[in-house]
């Protein structure tokens, strides 16, 4: 919404407006393009006016989306989502991506996974075979070692600095 809305502050009509992707009726010059992609900066976007930078965000808003929004969707390998869902090569996309991010697409998606068992852990709804589950882990054991791989603590040791941080309201 403040995206569309700044766009038609500038004058712009948008055709569409969507996560990662805005299509405009009117060509931009490069100082048009300079000037909105400093007013979207003050709210954290930024304009992406080649490719591969646009490849990168599709493949970043993909993994972020099936993570975050659609756990336990993946029945099929990551490769194979990706590919199908941006209609190009995996090796191309996988190449343009390490390039580009100095990680690859797995190690991208392995961190987006850890920061969505960090949220459930936190919400403290589900149990770590839940959580496990719900974002396709093989096992409890795969997801704990994973997350002490990328977090340096177990899953029970993060769970327990969150409820040494809470005090009760009385406290307050």
């Amino acid at each position: 919404m403040v995206v569309k809305s700044e766009l038609e502050k500038f004058g712009l009509h948008p055709v569409l407006v969507d996560l990662g992707e805005v299509d405009v009726s009117e060509a931009l010059d490069k100082g048009q393009q300079e000037q909105l992609n400093d007013r979207l900066s003050v709210f954290g976007f930024e304009l992406l006016d080649d490719k591969k930078s646009r490849l990168i965000e599709k493949v970043k808003n993909l993994i972020i989306e099936m993570v975050h929004n659609n756990d336990n969707q993946l029945k099929t390998n990551l490769s194979g989502y990706i590919a199908s869902n941006i209609g190009q090569d995996y090796n191309y996309i996988s190449n343009v991506f390490s390039q580009h991010e100095s990680t690859t697409i797995e190690q991208y998606y392995t961190l987006q996974r850890i920061e969505r068992v960090k949220e459930l852990i936190v919400y403290d709804e589900l149990n770590l075979n839940e959580i496990a589950d719900r974002l396709n882990y093989s096992s409890a054991s795969h997801l704990t070692k994973q997350f002490k791989k990328v977090t340096g603590l177990t899953p029970s040791h993060f769970k327990s600095l969150k409820h040494n941080k809470r005090q009760p309201l009385e406290n307050l």
